[in-house]
């Protein structure tokens, strides 16, 4: 139990966090301590019984049983491996920044639930985390089931179609990946690689909150000198190394 303590106690805050409400939720609801129904994103409910919990009770429940255990277990994986790659690679030393991004694919996530009736939002979470990950990281080669290796910029669709075979459906992983492009592209590749306006930026309370960790470098999108300058001599096609890769599986 120590050493499972431990290991939990290592895992970055934001993670940590998020991963315990993933396991504590749907383990509250397995063990009938609350109804499930009081979990689901129902608009009706939301919206007009002011229940004001769902979207985040949504966010964290899956309806865990023999027929979906292993997707959750999969899926459970997922967020702990990509998310702690990203609170410590490339959001690393800046918190705000990076629960900014999960609050704003969240609220995405949340809006298109609402407007087709999604009722578990868990796996679009996830899955915009990873998709963040893999385009921050988008050259390094993984690997993945059966030993095949491809560019981390594909795993997303990979692990889409993966979760197609064991669980039916890619609606989920479709909308994390869409709303995982959507925050790659206005805060990293519009504003850096095309020179264009930042559209998001990290709101001062998150800052005064979880304050950054390396002499207040933060805030993302806008790219300094030196690297435009770079960008125009190499005709503004070049990549720029966000993030630190990792292999898929390694610890």
């Amino acid at each position: 139990m120590s050493d499972i303590g431990d290991w939990f106690r290592s895992i970055p805050s934001i993670t940590r966090y998020w991963f315990a409400a993933a396991v504590a939720v749907p383990l509250v609801g397995k063990l009938g301590l609350i109804s499930p129904a009081y979990f689901f994103l129902w608009p009706e409910a939301f919206l007009y019984r002011f229940q004001i919990w769902r979207p985040v009770t949504a966010t964290f429940y899956f309806p865990v049983g023999p027929g979906t255990g292993f997707l959750y277990l999969v899926n459970l994986y997922f967020l702990y491996q990509y998310s702690t790659r990203l609170e410590t690679g490339a959001f690393d030393g800046r918190p705000a920044d990076y629960l900014f991004m999960l609050l704003f694919n969240w609220i995405c996530i949340v809006i298109t639930g609402l407007a087709m009736d999604m009722q578990l939002l868990m796996i679009p979470l996830i899955m915009s985390v990873l998709y963040v990950w893999a385009q921050l990281n988008r050259d390094m080669i993984v690997s993945f089931w059966f030993g095949t290796r491809f560019k981390a910029c594909y795993l997303p669709w990979v692990i889409l179609g993966f979760n197609y075979i064991i669980g039916g459906s890619v609606i989920n992983e479709l909308i994390g990946n869409l709303v995982g492009h959507l925050y790659f592209f206005l805060m990293f590749r519009y504003p850096m690689d095309l020179g264009g306006r930042n559209f998001l930026s990290t709101p001062q309370f998150l800052y005064r909150w979880l304050p950054s960790r390396r002499g207040g470098m933060s805030g993302f999108g806008v790219p300094p000198a030196s690297m435009r300058r770079a960008a125009d001599q190499n005709g503004g096609g070049g990549r720029h190394n966000w993030g630190q890769g990792f292999r898929l599986g390694d610890q």
